[in-house]
């Protein structure tokens, strides 16, 4: 499959009942989710859902009435960043990490002399607070003790080999942004993040091995991160309403 025809559509992976089956199995797996019993939603799991589910109800209220002027769609994408800052920092208060809006480049800060890591994202998108948040997952342990989780990056404009290695480290983080991103009833694109490549990309696989890789993991769920589980059952729950979830 040509990547340059976006054929693939990822909203195919995950319709409202498939969401409504992978949120059950993950509350089954719950215990391996659970990282310690300080884990916020072993504690008040029902008032902060509901709260989130409220709220996000309601910004979705707010974008099916709006007329989708350039004003409309800028506040739109603010209070949802909005919304998803919250919900990963109460989410994920035990690990002294924190998700932060930049105004420049994504980048990964550790945590440091008492204060907490800090996950920032690009320009305050949500798309790219999701992507971030998505390479935190896959870091181990040992890799958040680095800055940008000790990954090589090379900027737009990569030679053909390093646009290979650069496709390979991507697979899960972006089958993981896809996941999160389909559970907020959003669209996902796979990035190749090569606008400025000089070389034939056409016989790249990048997009089904990342559809793939989202199959595999809603397939068996218990093979998700540690993290990766705990946000996705909020967004889930949070995100699909209740009829759908009873259904």
């Amino acid at each position: 499959m040509n990547l340059s025809d976006n054929k693939i559509n990822f909203s195919d992976l995950l319709p409202p009942a498939g969401a409504s089956s992978l949120l059950q199995q993950l509350i089954q797996l719950k215990s391996h989710t659970e990282r310690s019993s300080s884990n916020i939603l072993s504690h008040d799991k029902n008032e902060y859902l509901k709260e989130w589910r409220s709220q996000w109800q309601e910004l979705s209220s707010i974008q099916s009435d709006d007329i989708y002027s350039a004003e409309s769609i800028i506040d739109s994408e603010r209070l949802a960043t909005d919304w998803l800052i919250q919900l990963f920092n109460i989410l994920f208060a035990d690990q002294q990490v924190i998700l932060v809006r930049s105004n420049d480049e994504p980048e990964y800060f550790p945590a440091q002399d008492n204060e907490p890591a800090r996950i920032e994202f690009a320009h305050g998108f949500f798309a790219s607070a999701l992507h971030e948040i998505s390479h935190w997952c896959v870091a181990g342990d040992a890799r958040r003790q680095l800055s940008d989780f000790g990954y090589w990056y090379a900027p737009d404009g990569r030679s053909a080999a390093q646009q290979q290695a650069f496709e390979r480290v991507e697979i899960k983080p972006q089958a993981l942004e896809c996941l999160f991103t389909l559970a907020c009833g959003r669209n996902f694109q796979v990035s190749q993040d090569n606008l400025f490549a000089d070389f034939d990309t056409s016989s790249s696989t990048f997009a089904i091995d990342v559809y793939q890789q989202v199959q595999n993991y809603i397939a068996k769920p218990h093979t998700l991160p540690r993290d990766a589980k705990t946000l996705l059952t909020a967004l889930l729950s949070a995100c699909i309403s209740p009829s759908e979830i009873s259904a």
